[in-house]
């Protein structure tokens, strides 16, 4: 039973695969025959998740902006006009369907011999053994490896006549076998690997290594073919892609309705690293994260002789579908021209931290360089637990500094009264200093008086057994349900490699009560150049902002209790806001509570600037409380302000169906639709209007 499960998980792997590779050949049948001839050159070397992307494509426009960037990705020399790359395939593509095509029913680039030309190019050397008595027509043809796409410095092809076909094909030691590359086929059932070399070795002398095995002089004790030719193989055929991000690829799908059309085509790779922190000081959970593009340009400000980086950040954070928060932001950075090398060489990383409800959600940061029409991105899946009773620790923050900063002064990566320098790629160098930031939540104070932190160090490498072990006593710090334990570790005697950091919460009996890691790299440098940062700091007596940004997640989570919570604790601290005071109304719209909603609107009576939303407000609240007199006045008011806010529109259109003025209803909604027509239920109040 166990073995027909299996041959039926194989049957329907194998009919989704077929049926997905069926589904991209009719979508490729249905295009503008240049793309259909833009996928056949690019063949070999598009990754599948880019031919995944290029395919969902709406329009011709998208398909044009997306092979310009897929060239882009791999241009050598992106800085100059020409792009050798993309010459040297299109040279290539001509080349084997003029010469290939010869004797197949195939065009040039689909043949074995088209395939490793459109590959690795021309051959460093071919040798011929066609008119070889004894010897199959065939070819050798030699190629020099690229080390660093793990390629073996030297390696042969073989391309032969099989079967007697004109169409050379690609051979295979472990299909094919020596013995394919002899006429005589007569009495060679019965030889061993070893009497088939030598006899291929008395005919054509440099062929007989070759048939052995893709690498000159790799040979097993038996002369059997090497099992490694098909992990070479597939090496060899994946080498165009290794180097290509497909990041881009998505990147381009995802946000083509969202950066502009002359962003799309420059996707700029960069590094990037996000952390959730229970912030000590306010108690509240913040994101924090740190974008580092790969390359910047920089534009020059000629009245302030100053150079400068105008960028723009787009954050959101989402649940499943439904977006929780989102901001935008200037992140302009400028910077005299003695620091134009130090930017170029160590690059910037752009910072940011904002408060965060419990929950888990995909975090996207969208960074913007309007100067070159550049774009990256960061995505995170992140996690938010909830509070708890138990003593736990938070995840360990590693940077390679740290600078003192005073307690209410809010910055990305800052615990305390400390800020965390650290760097998006994780590595630090001998000359910096590994600073460990360690949380301990729901602390109780006699583990304060008798736990303690264990951290642990360790080499990853198979060659280095180096450990360090650093004990911190929990009592050294007064008493706090969440307090912070900082380090500062010198690297000097820690050998380049990666490194386990892990930390484990223990008590007074030595019992482990939680345990976390963290990884980090030495870099063999004895000085890394870390990106500048770039980061704006917030004062925690306005902390009334961060409490409404809280009180506007939880209501879209639909956990009104907790919404309440934050929207009246940013209330207290600032009844004078008026943004966050009318946003609080909303929700106590949304929630039924219309006497509050009228007695906070009274907030807004004394300023003429507000006068629309104090009547809107009004207006909802009696209409809420089923005073249709009160509420069509108050409506009304609103509306000679401002005729063009549909929650105004609307509710107006509702008083009149409920006081039985149906006629004056429809003009209201009419216009309610025209300013956005994305509204169902007023579509269907108007519908039954008609039927009335």
């Amino acid at each position: 039973m166990r073995r027909i499960g299996w041959v039926l998980v194989i049957l329907m792997t194998i009919t989704a695969a077929v049926s997905a590779g069926q589904k991209q050949a009719d979508i490729i049948k249905g295009l503008n025959p240049k793309y259909q001839d833009w996928l056949k050159l690019v063949n070999y070397i598009i990754l599948p998740q880019e031919k995944d992307v290029f395919l969902k494509l709406n329009n011709d426009r998208e398909r044009d902006l997306f092979i310009e960037t897929f060239w882009k990705m791999r241009d050598p020399t992106p800085g100059t006009p020409e792009n050798e790359y993309k010459e040297e395939i299109i040279k290539r593509f001509n080349y084997v369907n003029k010469t290939f095509r010869r004797g197949s029913t195939r065009e040039g680039w689909q043949t074995d011999m088209g395939k490793i030309y459109m590959i690795l190019g021309p051959p460093e050397s071919i040798e011929r053994f066609e008119g070889v008595n004894g010897i199959v027509p065939c070819q050798a043809w030699t190629y020099h490896g690229d080390p660093e796409k793990g390629l073996p410095p030297v390696f042969i092809f073989i391309f032969f006549q099989r079967h007697g076909s004109i169409e050379y094909k690609l051979y295979d030691p472990l299909i094919d076998g020596p013995a394919s590359l002899l006429q005589d086929k007569r009495g060679l059932d019965g030889l061993t690997y070893e009497e088939l070399y030598e006899k291929i070795l008395e005919i054509a002398p440099t062929l007989a290594n070759t048939a052995i095995s893709l690498i000159p002089g790799e040979f097993s004790y038996d002369y059997s073919p090497s099992p490694r030719y098909n992990l070479i193989l597939a090496d060899i055929l994946n080498s165009p892609k290794k180097d290509v991000n497909p990041s881009y690829a998505t990147h381009f799908l995802n946000y083509k309705g969202v950066v502009s059309t002359e962003y799309l085509t420059n996707f700029v790779d960069s590094e990037s690293m996000a952390e959730v922190i229970l912030d000590p000081v306010t108690g509240l959970n913040f994101v924090h994260f740190s974008v580092a593009p790969k390359s910047v340009s920089v534009d020059y400000y000629e009245p302030r002789s100053q150079y400068y980086v105008p960028f723009q950040m787009d954050v959101s954070l989402r649940s499943k579908d439904k977006i929780v928060f989102q901001y935008n932001r200037n992140m302009s950075y400028y910077f005299s021209e003695n620091d134009l090398p130090r930017i170029q060489g160590n690059g910037l990383a752009l910072e940011d931290t904002f408060p965060v409800a419990e929950g888990s959600y995909q975090l996207t940061v969208l960074l913007r360089n309007p100067v070159s029409k550049e774009f990256t991105i960061l995505e995170r899946q992140i996690e938010v637990a909830e509070a708890g009773n138990q003593p736990r620790l938070a995840n360990p923050l590693i940077g390679y500094r740290t600078e003192k900063f005073a307690r209410n002064q809010h910055l990305p990566f800052k615990v305390d009264d400390t800020k965390i320098l650290v760097d998006p790629k994780n590595t630090i160098s001998a000359s910096d200093i590994l600073a460990v930031s360690i949380g301990v939540l729901n602390l109780t104070e006699s583990l304060r008086q008798n736990g303690k932190i264990k951290v642990d160090i360790r080499g990853l490498g198979q060659n280095n057994q180096l450990t360090r072990t650093v004990e911190i006593n929990l009592n050294e710090k007064e008493f706090s349900r969440v307090s912070n334990y900082l380090r500062e570790i010198p690297v000097r005697d820690l050998i380049p490699d990666y490194y386990e950091l892990k930390l484990s919460l223990l008590d007074g009996a030595g019992n482990q009560l939680d345990q976390k890691k963290g990884t980090f790299i030495i870099s063999p440098e004895k000085t890394i150049g870390h990106p500048i940062v770039q980061a704006k700091s917030f004062n925690l007596g306005n902390l009334f902002y961060y409490h409404y940004m809280l009180a506007s997640q939880y209501d879209k989570l639909d956990q009104t209790d907790k919404a309440a919570y934050y929207y009246e604790q940013a209330f207290r601290q600032n009844p004078q806001f008026k943004e966050g005071l009318k946003e609080y109304c909303q929700f106590l719209i949304k929630v039924g509570q219309f006497d509050r909603v009228l007695e906070m609107a009274e907030g807004l009576k004394t300023d003429d600037s507000q006068a629309f939303d104090y009547h809107l407000f009004r207006g909802l609240a009696l209409m809420g409380k089923k005073d249709m007199a009160g509420a069509q006045d108050e409506l009304l008011k609103a509306i000679t302000i401002y005729d063009s806010d549909t929650r105004a529109l609307n509710a107006l259109g509702r008083v009149y169906i409920q006081t039985g003025q149906k006629e004056k209803a429809r003009q209201p909604l009419e216009a309610s639709l025209r300013l956005n027509p994305d509204q169902p239920e007023i579509r269907k109040l108007l519908s039954e209007l008609d039927k009335r």
